[in-house]
C-alpha cells in the first residue's frame, strides 16, 4: 500500500484550548456521554480502574469498563462509581476472541470506546481490534497495549472505518511506523505525529513532554505537565479523559487537544501538593476537578 506524504504547508498551529459547554440545570447523566472502556488482564486490573476512574472525573454522565471476567471483581471494588461488564478470558487472564459479541454489544450502547489499557498482546487481541476497526463511524481511542496489537496489523488504514485516536508513547510511535511504512521514521516529533494522522486518517497524540496532537492539518503542542508525570498509570489516566470528552461531544481532536492539557494541568496541581518525586497517577485523577475549573 502506498501512503501520502505529509503537506507540511497545510499545517495550522493551534494554541487556543477547547472547551466543554456549560452545563444546563435540568441536565442528566445521559446528556454527558456513555463511554466504554476496553481495559485490563490478570495482573493489570489497575490500568482499567484508572482509566474508568478517570473519565468520570472528566465528567462522563456513564462509564462502563469492561475486562476479563476473573479480574473484574477487583476493578469493580476499586470505583463503585462505573459499571462493569465481564469478558470470556484465556488461560493466561486476557481478554479471548469469544469475547468479541459481547464487546460489539456494548459499543451499541455507548458514545465513545476506549480499547488498550492493560489489556496484554495476543492473536485474539488482534482480532477483536480489527473488528473494532472495521466498525462504521465508531468512536474510538486506540492506547498502550492496544497500539502495540495495532502495530502487527498489515496495512490497517485500508480497512479502517472507525474514527479512531491514536496516543502512542515513543517507543509505540516507532512501532507503529515500522508496521506501516518503509522509510525511516522522521526526527520531530511534530512531523512524527502530523504525517501518522494525515497518512493513516487518524488523531495522533504522540506523548511526552511536550505532547504533540495532530489530526493531519492541524498541530497542537502542549505545554502542561512535568517529570512526575512519567509515572506508571500516568497513560491509563489520559485515555480515560479523552474518552470522556469524546463522550460529551467534542471532537476528535478538539477532544485530544482538551485531554492532554487537561491530564498535563492536573499534573501539575498534583505536583504543587505531593511534588513531582513522590506523584502518582490516583494524584493526577483527583486533581482533574481542579484543572477543569482553572481551565
Amino acid at each position: 500500500m502506498g501512503y501520502p506524504t505529509v503537506e507540511r504547508a497545510c499545517m495550522q498551529l493551534i494554541e487556543t484550548i477547547p472547551k466543554l459547554k456549560p452545563r444546563a440545570v435540568d441536565a442528566h447523566k445521559g446528556d454527558f456521554g456513555k463511554v466504554l472502556i476496553i481495559a485490563g488482564s490478570m495482573g493489570m486490573s489497575g490500568a482499567a480502574a484508572l482509566a474508568g476512574r478517570s473519565a468520570l472525573r472528566a465528567g462522563a454522565g456513564l462509564v462502563r469498563v469492561t475486562t476479563p471476567k476473573s479480574v473484574l471483581p477487583i476493578v469493580a471494588s476499586i470505583e463503585p462509581s462505573f459499571t462493569t461488564i465481564p469478558l470470556p478470558e484465556d488461560t493466561s487472564g486476557r481478554i479471548s476472541a469469544k469475547a468479541i459479541n459481547a464487546i460489539l454489544d456494548a459499543i451499541g450502547e455507548n458514545d465513545a470506546v476506549a480499547f488498550g489499557p492493560g489489556v496484554g498482546v495476543s492473536g485474539a487481541l488482534i482480532s477483536v481490534l480489527e473488528t473494532l476497526l472495521q466498525q462504521d463511524n465508531l468512536r474510538l481511542l486506540v492506547d498502550a497495549d492496544g497500539l502495540n496489537n495495532l502495530a502487527s496489523i498489515k496495512n490497517w488504514p485500508v480497512e479502517l472505518k472507525a474514527r479512531l485516536i491514536l496516543t502512542p508513547h515513543p517507543g509505540e510511535m516507532k512501532r507503529l511506523w515500522s508496521g506501516l511504512f518503509r522509510e525511516p521514521l522522521p526526527a520531530e516529533r511534530q512531523e512524527q505525529a502530523a504525517q501518522l494522522a494525515q497518512r493513516t486518517k487518524t488523531t495522533v497524540a504522540l506523548k511526552g513532554a511536550g505532547t504533540v496532537v495532530s489530526d493531519g492539518r492541524k498541530v497542537y503542542v502542549n505545554k502542561t505537565g512535568n517529570p512526575g508525570m512519567a509515572t506508571a498509570g500516568s497513560g491509563d489516566v489520559l485515555t480515560g479523559v479523552i474518552v470522556a470528552l469524546m463522550g460529551q461531544g467534542l471532537s476528535n481532536f478538539d477532544a485530544t487537544v482538551l485531554g492532554v492539557y487537561i491530564h498535563g494541568l492536573a499534573g501539575d496541581i498534583a505536583a504543587e501538593k505531593v511534588g513531582q518525586v513522590s506523584l502518582i497517577a490516583t494524584d493526577i485523577i483527583e486533581a482533574l476537578g481542579e484543572a477543569f475549573m482553572r481551565n
